[in-house]
């Protein structure tokens, strides 16, 4: 599990080298901003190299482009890693890990929170994708609803650095950013509880790479011939999965280690 952490810190600071933008309280500039990264990370982070895939696709549906290049780069990493990106190379995702390690009583993965899984469903479809589109129909032009009215990551790698080190970016914070300081500040108190309550519940990214987490190239491999029906697997991850490699499994490696047939590897 130390390697993995290792490979989430190293995204999350790879994600945002242009550190100097953080002092200035303005807005990295790098030539990357037309490609995006895998893991959700705000376009309007301070040191953000490259563009979050999430805010780059409502933007073409906004602005009424076929997403052709931001479309194929999520195609990509979905085939390629599935949801492996969300327990590798998310930064929100490590920083919510971050905020389960808190002492308190923990919520259990249950039925319940299974279904309410399907909620970043919706959120996919009503403001990824639905709400941009039906603005730019009836109006010629759109906005990125997740980004401006629910995205935590937003709020708290962009929107708060920018405030605090950008006197006029402050002076014109207003009740959005008051709603947005809400939303975020829910989803962290989540956290604490429930294990990456965000990526479970709301993230429309992990949703998308869930949809083709089977079918990824790389991910686990299950050994049935190995396998003695414990369910270790099952029982102990915190994610609410039923099966390993099913649209919430994150492939973060905790079952690897707690399988006591060894079978399941990364692949």
């Amino acid at each position: 599990m130390l390697k993995r952490r290792i490979i989430q810190t190293l995204s999350l600071l790879l994600y945002n080298a242009d550190m100097a933008k953080f002092k200035t309280g303005s807005i990295s500039k790098s030539q990357l901003k037309s490609v995006c990264v895998p893991g959700l990370n705000c376009y309007s982070c301070p040191g953000a190299i490259a563009s979050c895939p999430l805010g780059a696709l409502q933007s073409a549906l906004a602005e009424g482009r076929v997403p052709f290049l931001v479309g194929g780069i999520i195609l990509l990493f979905a085939v390629m890693f599935g949801r492996t990106v969300c327990g590798f190379l998310c930064p929100f995702g490590l920083i919510q890990e971050l905020l389960y390690k808190i002492p308190s009583p923990k919520l259990p993965k249950n039925e319940i929170t299974r279904r309410l899984t399907l909620l970043k469903y919706g959120f996919l479809a009503v403001l990824v994708i639905g709400l941009p589109l039906a603005a730019f129909v009836s109006q010629g032009y759109g906005a990125p609803f997740f980004c401006e009215f629910v995205c935590p990551a937003g709020t708290l790698e962009a929107g708060l650095p920018l405030v605090l080190a950008n006197e006029g970016i402050r002076g014109a914070a207003g009740a959005l950013f008051i709603w947005k300081l809400g939303v975020l500040a829910v989803i962290a108190a989540l956290s604490v509880f429930c294990f990456r309550a965000f990526c479970r519940f709301v993230c429309p990214l992990g949703a998308l790479y869930g949809l083709f987490n089977k079918y990824a190239v790389f991910g686990l491999h299950f050994n049935a011939a190995s396998c003695i029906h414990c369910e270790k697997c099952i029982k102990k991850c915190k994610m609410d999965t039923k099966v390993v490699n099913d649209r919430e499994c994150i492939r973060c490696g905790q079952c690897v280690n707690d399988c006591p047939s060894r079978a399941l590897t990364h692949s």
